[in-house]
């Protein structure tokens, strides 16, 4: 999780403190518009992916990986397309929030200390989910990708 939150704060932090103006003012108009267009469509769509699957999952969604009493496998609604859709929807937040406000350079490396802190939940979390519920979760995971379709 923390890795996760630097990807934020490192996106958030350092073009205030430089005191830099969003990326998207500085195009051209016809380009601004199209990637205020494209960046509010990956937020819509991301903050809806983060609040659809944490709906699906009810009582066993947690901040820490954790297994509850009648802990099923999650596999349909967003879970059909990725097996990590919230992570994913904070992922596409994150794309968003770096289009806006973010120089290029610093949205890579704030988007790869994130991916490095997914990659490190998503381990922790099938490694309980496989222990969980064995071959069932092996043959889900080998079916759909963990966060972004055909990538990873």
């Amino acid at each position: 999780m923390a890795l996760q939150a630097a990807g934020y704060f490192a996106e958030w932090y350092f073009p205030f403190l430089l005191h830099r103006g969003s990326p998207i003012a500085a195009q051209p108009a016809w380009l601004a518009w199209t990637m205020t267009i494209l960046v509010l469509a990956i937020a819509a769509f991301s903050a809806w992916l983060v609040n659809s699957a944490a709906r699906r999952l009810g009582k066993q969604w947690s901040l820490a990986a954790r297994i509850v009493e009648d802990h099923t496998l999650i596999r349909d609604g967003p879970y059909r397309f990725v097996r990590n859709p919230i992570y994913t929807g904070m992922f596409g937040m994150l794309i968003a929030t770096g289009l806006t406000v973010s120089p290029f350079l610093l949205l890579l490396i704030a988007a790869a200390i994130f991916l490095v802190g997914t990659r490190i939940r998503v381990r922790i979390e099938e490694r309980l989910l496989r222990a969980t519920f064995g071959s069932r979760f092996d043959d889900y995971a080998r079916k759909v990708p963990a966060l972004i379709p055909d990538l990873w």
